[in-house]
């Protein structure tokens, strides 16, 4: 009988499980690894940095006004993907039309934050926090989420972001690690040369006996015990090349490593197109392409895991209605939101469209918002993750359960 890899770090480190030489961490994490339950809850949020263009991303091609306020970057209503007769997708995120079609995927219009500021850095602080126009709360709603469905002996991959650094609405009590790069993660960031058990044990409990890094020696030990490195993406799920495709492929390893994962966080910049922002072609189609693209794929890839997945994505906030002189557009205010999922009640636009005619724009130049975010993540949180306070994850904020859009089933 053969003896796996993985089957050897586990029962090596069960073995010297009880001596006064392991620290009581180290101890869950042993007991953790490859224990997640079948039937976890995921949720995904995915933000769209620098303020997309939510009229040029699902596009309300029944509207004359959207076409009279944008001569030269409205999309043509003969190569908008229709939807519904009245709003359709960008072309180049055909990648989302499978996911429509087969009710997995809703779209929320004229959403976002009803602060009106039209600063990225407070913006996005607010949407992070889930406070908006509050700049003294410390923690992220994510976080609070989390904190908020009791987990035992959780994974240190309970909450994961990829990037650099764990970002603000990850925030919080419950601990959180932030990937780079899968095949680079370790303490200091550092790259795990050896291949054993003890070797890594050795290399890691001088920085983590100084204070630094519990989590991650955790969740080094775990990944290192997943061969995440030998990892091939299902059939059919075809990332893009870039860092987006590639922070989603690495989602879909954590997942299927079985390492615990019940939140995860990713982004994508460059939505902050004031000039030539294109149409069909340029700006706003690369990155809607490329955006549509990792989603899919990802979806794909879960597989029959997407059965527990919700993914949600946001941006900080909108873009004027009209074009401004240089064929861009200038921050604006309400956006749109995409709700993925197998119990998402998909084919549908939700939310109340107030319209783009002058007499319905806010502050006379950007579309106006009809839907709250945290109505959106509230109900993913409370129906989804089984957290049912939402007056912690979403402090000041009156709406309840019974305002739910009900999305999810």
């Amino acid at each position: 009988m053969s003896i796996t890899r993985r089957i050897f770090l586990k029962n090596g480190a069960l073995a010297i499980v009880g001596t006064t030489m392991v620290p009581s961490f180290l101890t869950r994490a042993i007991y953790a690894a490859g224990t997640a339950a079948p039937g976890k809850k995921r949720l995904i949020v995915l933000f769209q940095w620098g303020a997309a263009d939510g009229l040029n991303i699902v596009v309300p091609h029944g509207e004359r006004a959207y076409y009279a306020m944008r001569p030269s970057i409205a999309i043509p209503r003969q190569s908008v993907i229709d939807l519904d007769g009245f709003f359709g997708l960008h072309p180049a995120m055909g990648a989302f039309k499978p996911l429509w079609e087969q009710k997995h995927l809703a779209i929320v219009h004229a959403a976002g934050s009803p602060d009106n500021t039209r600063s990225h850095f407070d913006a996005q602080d607010y949407m992070e926090s889930g406070t908006p126009g509050v700049k003294a709360t410390e923690d992220g709603w994510l976080n609070r989420a989390l904190a908020g469905v009791n987990e035992p002996g959780a994974s240190p991959f309970r909450a994961v972001a990829m990037g650099g650094s764990v970002p603000r609405t990850l925030a919080g009590p419950v601990p959180a690690v932030a990937i780079g790069d899968i095949r680079g993660f370790g303490v200091g960031g550092g790259q795990i040369a050896s291949n054993t058990f003890e070797a890594m044990y050795a290399q890691s409990v001088d920085a983590v006996l100084h204070g630094t890094g519990n989590e991650t020696f955790e969740a080094v030990k775990m990944l290192r015990a997943a061969d995440p490195e030998k990892y091939t993406p299902a059939p059919g799920a075809n990332y893009p090349r870039g860092r987006f495709g590639d922070s989603l492929r690495q989602v879909a390893q954590l997942v299927k490593a079985n390492l615990g994962v019940e939140v995860a966080f990713a982004d994508i910049g460059g939505w902050d197109h004031h000039v030539n922002e294109g149409n069909v072609q340029g700006q706003i189609a690369n990155i809607t392409g490329e955006f549509s693209q990792a989603i899919a794929a990802l979806w794909t890839d879960f597989g029959d895991l997407a059965e527990d997945t919700v993914i949600v994505t946001m941006s900080e906030f909108g873009r004027t209605a009209r074009e401004n002189g240089n064929r861009g557009t200038d921050h604006g205010h309400a956006n749109v939101m995409f709700v993925l999922g197998a119990r998402v009640k998909g084919g549908k636009v939700y939310g109340r469209w107030p319209g783009l005619e002058q007499e319905h724009l806010y502050e006379g130049r950007d579309l106006a918002l009809t839907t709250d975010f945290r109505q959106v993540l509230g109900e993913a949180v409370y129906r989804h993750l089984g957290n049912q306070d939402l007056a912690k994850v979403f402090p000041g904020f009156e709406k309840s359960s019974g305002d739910f859009l009900s999305l999810l089933s």
